[in-house]
């Protein structure tokens, strides 16, 4: 006997219609400030923000992804920016092909940073943390090295068909086709292979 699905309801088991992660927002003390960092330190770029608003901040765009900045109504709303930088804070990370450059970019701007190193097996994830103007962490890291595995047969998406480890793991007749990231070996769509195999097993 199949499961019954009634209007309105939804097949916990499909997929959602999520695409992908849009923005972050931000509450800030000087919006100004913010912008000029995220700018400066990150490249982002100041966009257009919706003209209904009836309150300050700002939007930027890069990578991808948004950061929306929203001007504080007291000083009390952000939270007090902390004196030590502590990598298992709250925080946002970025993918970057060379840290280094980023170190030395820190440096010359004089902004604090401290550094960690994440392995597993024979990989290795290079991290850099540092705080914005208000204290919110922003991490860079090179997080690519580290393959995508999922640990249930759950629907797996990435928003860029064109640089996933896995397009997706729902739908569709046959097994999905891999297409490894640049950095990765060709061992690892194997084994992402095998995995999918198994998990559909399991699924269907």
């Amino acid at each position: 006997m199949g499961m019954e699905i009634f209007e309105g309801e939804v097949n916990a088991t499909l997929p959602l219609p999520l695409m992908s992660l849009n923005h972050v927002s931000f509450v800030c003390r000087s919006v100004s400030r913010s912008v000029k960092f995220y700018e400066e330190v990150l490249g982002f770029v100041s966009v257009k923000r919706p003209s209904s608003f009836n309150f300050h901040g700002a939007w930027l765009f890069n990578y991808g992804v948004g950061i929306h900045l929203l001007q504080c109504n007291s000083p009390d709303d952000v939270p007090k920016k902390k004196g030590v930088i502590n990598p298992k804070d709250n925080h946002i990370s970025f993918q970057c092909s060379d840290i280094s450059l980023l170190k030395r970019k820190l440096k010359e701007m004089s902004i604090e940073y401290v550094t960690a190193v994440v392995e597993d097996s024979a990989i290795q994830v290079d991290q850099l943390f540092f705080h914005d103007p208000d204290g919110y962490m922003v991490e860079i890291c090179n997080c690519e090295n580290l393959p995508v595995l999922p640990l249930s047969s759950f629907p797996l998406k990435f928003p860029y068909p064109k640089d996933p480890i896995l397009s997706s793991l729902y739908g569709g007749k046959g097994l999905p086709k891999f297409q490894c990231r640049p950095c990765g070996a060709e061992s690892e769509c194997v084994i992402l292979e095998i995995l999918v195999t198994d998990m559909m097993d399991i699924s269907f």
